[in-house]
């Protein structure tokens, strides 16, 4: 039976640290727990339990998400890599149950749960198509919202769930099963994302080497989406939004006339600017 090492980036997540760590032990098959800490600042390794199959790395600045998971990985020699936020914790049967999807054929790269928010409804991210310019379009005008028989949404949580796993074009990076030999084969997260859209470029590379993604709408992990951000919103954001343009200059760019290639990344930044002051608004009547 095939093993499986989880990798969890941390900053500055608190106790949730522990929650996640915790929720990760007792799964069945781990046989390492590698946590790579990027600089934080709290206390939230004192948080950690003593474990011989965890391991720190503890990084003297903060690497970013997609560097922190390549050098987890890189420690990691198990089949497959769960790769977990320190807000998001598991039930003991999760492990298993995304295990035995993932080994159910030689193709499958990665899988993924449902993720659920605290109060039961399904959270944004966990199943969605690759946010192509034409899909990007379709959300920022309303047109998915409009006429979703014609402009289909990259946000596939507001459908029903299938009643079994399913194929889709990407996972969320919160809480996926890596398949080790698909890692060798595709290559390691880009560095050159801080943070968000790694885990989109990631699956778009799987796609491109025939590498199947899967949702298994019957495994839940709870995820306390954004308990690392704190007060730093505004720089989340602009991670964010960075990693929308490279995502998009990488992938989608070169084959569009520069009469959409350039409206589109505008469309970036002003989506930008406006969550910027609305912040900025709701700071100054707090």
């Amino acid at each position: 039976m095939a093993d499986a090492s989880v990798v969890i980036v941390n900053f500055n997540a608190g106790s949730f640290l522990r929650e996640s760590v915790a929720s990760a032990l007792q799964c069945p098959d781990v046989s390492s727990v590698v946590i790579v800490d990027n600089a934080s600042e709290d206390s939230s390794l004192d948080f950690v339990p003593h474990d011989d199959r965890i391991q720190i790395v503890r990084n003297e600045r903060n690497l970013g998400f997609a560097a922190a998971s390549n050098i987890g990985i890189a420690r990691s020699s198990s089949d497959c890599v769960l790769l977990l936020n320190p807000d998001c914790r598991i039930a003991s049967g999760t492990l298993v149950r995304l295990m035995e999807t993932l080994f159910s054929s030689d193709r499958i790269g990665m899988v993924g749960p449902c993720l659920m928010n605290e109060d039961g409804t399904e959270q944004a991210g966990g199943r969605r198509n690759i946010p192509t310019p034409k899909l990007a379009f379709a959300r920022a005008t309303g047109l998915s919202l409009l006429f979703p028989h014609r402009f289909k949404d990259f946000g596939l949580h507001r459908q029903p769930l299938p009643d079994a796993p399913v194929e889709v074009e990407a996972i969320s990076g919160a809480c996926m099963l890596v398949r080790r030999a698909a890692i060798a084969d595709v290559g390691p997260m880009d560095e050159g994302y801080f943070l968000h859209c790694e885990d989109l470029d990631w699956c778009m590379r799987f796609l491109q080497r025939d590498w199947k993604i899967l949702f298994v709408p019957d495994v839940i992990a709870i995820h306390h989406k954004g308990a690392s951000s704190g007060d730093r919103v505004l720089r989340v954001e602009l991670h964010k939004h960075r990693g929308m343009v490279r995502f998009y200059k990488k992938f989608f760019l070169a084959s569009y006339p520069r009469w959409v290639s350039l409206p589109l990344l505008a469309g970036v930044w002003l989506r930008f600017l406006l969550i910027a002051a609305r912040v900025q608004v709701a700071r100054l009547f707090r």
